[in-house]
């Protein structure tokens, strides 16, 4: 049960949430006086003893110091979280409820203690309080393309608006850091040449790309004098990768078809794929894999992108549906670099050839996007995007930020080879 009226949260946003649009961030969840003292309770014994600075309004501050959590309207705040957690979490801070100067610096703080805050006998009741993924979000071949679209198709011009010209939504490989937002593009392209590279591709060759984006990676490979095959499921990048190949004048080496990975046909000397496994679900992974290995002509190679997260973390948190399912990435599985290696090795006839990390690169990459999304807010604004949902992707990217700066995401560069002649 929820309250049926939204609130204006002192200090908070400047406008109500619209209950239309955002339900469930509109109205505080009704928690029983025992389950909310109970939460009050766990939640101040996490901050105690984490190296923040927790502020909670009338209840006085705890923590050992570090970056500023101001927690403006505790009862809403420890509702949500004894309701629905991670979710309750992320729709706290969309409603106002709680907020931080540095928003990254603190997410990192809880990332780095992830496994921690809650205690371990609570944690092996997990399944018991924490939300379930929706059996519509799973990703069939229908889920997939609803679960795509939920995200990909919110607007090109959105996206437009915090990445760089080459319109690439993946992490950058930078010569060094800090990196600077006018070297953004070139570090893209450094990481889509290091993924060519790795795949061997050249003139002439027959290269399928799962996962298309705006086009960047096919224009690329198609200046290398390669023919290219590139799936998407999402319609609006669909139609401007094909417009933006056009323009290059590049449309005879490159097709861009809406289609599931599962629905392609045909052999290729290269597959490239670059963050398309964490939208596969973990219960598709073997068939991703197959797909792979049936696309891919003897002696060819398959370059991955792949965000990664722990493996103990993946198996303690992989029924758990979160505030990025919920908001961000619906259907949405990260992981582990076990679950990789031995998905392809029971499941298909290719070989770990190489594997590397750079998960600093992506936390550069997301701070970049984060601090172009925050500066184009009015920009956003005039897209039809309201307070609410700029909130939200604010906190997306911070909270993305903050994996990869604590160490709980990485993310990494796969080639894998399947035996056969040589080419």
């Amino acid at each position: 049960m929820t309250t049926a009226e939204p609130r204006v949260v002192p200090g908070g946003p400047t406008a109500p949430v619209d209950p239309a649009r955002w339900p469930d961030v509109a109205a505080v969840p009704v928690s029983s006086p025992l389950r909310t003292a109970v939460t009050s309770a766990l939640v101040r014994r996490a901050l105690r003893d984490l190296p923040l600075r927790s502020r909670l309004a009338g209840q006085g501050t705890v923590g050992l110091g570090g970056p500023l959590l101001d927690v403006r309207d505790p009862a809403a705040f420890h509702a949500r979280v004894g309701t629905s957690g991670l979710v309750g979490f992320g729709e706290s801070y969309m409603a106002g409820e709680w907020d931080a100067p540095d928003l990254v610096g603190a997410l990192t703080v809880l990332a780095a203690h992830a496994a921690e805050l809650i205690p371990a006998p609570l944690q092996r009741l997990r399944g018991l309080w924490t939300p379930r993924q929706p059996h519509e979000e799973r990703n069939t071949p229908e889920g997939s393309r609803t679960n795509i679209s939920r995200h990909y198709d919110l607007s090109n011009d959105l996206f437009a608006l915090f990445l760089d010209d080459t319109l690439t939504y993946s992490s950058a490989v930078f010569r060094g850091f800090p990196a600077h937002r006018d070297r953004l593009a070139a570090a893209q392209h450094r990481k889509i040449d290091r993924l060519l590279d790795l795949a061997e591709v050249g003139e002439g060759t027959r290269l399928l790309e799962i996962g298309t984006g705006w086009g960047e990676l096919a224009l690329r490979a198609a200046a290398r004098g390669a023919h290219v095959t590139s799936l998407t499921l999402s319609r609006e990048q669909r139609d401007l990768a094909r417009d933006r190949i056009r323009a290059a004048g590049l449309d005879q080496r490159v097709s861009v078809e809406l289609c599931d990975y599962r629905e392609a046909r045909g052999e290729y000397d290269a597959v490239v794929s670059v963050e398309m496994i964490e939208a596969v679900g973990a219960e598709f992974w073997p068939v991703y894999f197959r797909a792979l290995d049936e696309r891919l002509a003897p002696g060819g190679r398959v370059a991955l992108q792949a965000i990664t997260m722990p493996h103990d973390r993946m198996l303690a948190t992989r029924d758990t549906f979160t505030w990025i399912h919920k908001y961000v990435f619906p259907g949405g599985r990260i992981p582990s670099t076990r679950a990789i290696e031995e998905t392809a090795r029971d499941h298909t006839r290719l070989r770990l050839a190489r594997r590397d990390a750079f998960g600093a690169h992506y936390a550069e990459t997301l701070r970049l996007w984060r601090e172009r999304f925050t500066e184009r807010a009015d920009d956003v604004a005039a897209l039809g995007f309201d307070e609410t949902f700029r909130r939200l992707w604010t906190f997306y990217l911070a909270y993305s930020e903050a994996g990869f700066r604590a160490g709980y995401l990485d993310v990494h560069h796969y080639l894998f080879a399947k035996e056969g002649p040589s080419r």
